[in-house]
């Protein structure tokens, strides 16, 4: 049996998740999905909004709605650190604030008359009520 991963996920808030895992699969910016295992080579990225699960070594799955931050892979064990600029377990997601949140965001981005930097919010808004939806598996279409 593969050594465990060592895993924290951090924000500025607190420390949301640390133990032991068999994988770490989250979203980095400009390269899609990446999973990591014990003996991964070292790794720094940047984190979207994205739904991050963590395979914990008694099989059980801790997802965590990721918005934005970085991931770093070290050592011998492999640690994964995230350091996330907010992150919520799946467990603490309000889904009817998040569905709320959803539509809102989808409407605005429907309004012809925003500026880029509404466009802006309105985007970052929607991803992020996108990411603690799948993070709780809801569904959001």
């Amino acid at each position: 049996m593969a050594e465990p991963l060592i895993v924290e996920v951090v924000s500025p808030e607190a420390v949301l998740y640390s133990g032991e895992a068999d994988m770490v699969i989250t979203r980095t910016l400009g390269g899609g999905e990446v999973a990591f295992q014990a003996g991964h080579a070292a790794f720094l990225g940047a984190l979207v909004e994205n739904h991050t699960r963590v395979f914990q070594t008694d099989g059980t799955v801790q997802d965590i709605a990721i918005h934005r931050g970085f991931v770093e892979v070290s050592g011998n064990p492999t640690r994964v650190s995230i350091l996330s600029d907010t992150a919520e377990l799946a467990q603490d997601i309000d889904v009817e604030r998040a569905k709320e949140a959803l539509e809102r965001h989808r409407h605005m981005l429907r309004d012809q008359h925003m500026d880029a930097t509404m466009i802006e919010v309105a985007t970052a808004g929607r991803d992020r009520a996108e990411a603690r939806l799948r993070a709780t598996g809801s569904s959001f279409t």
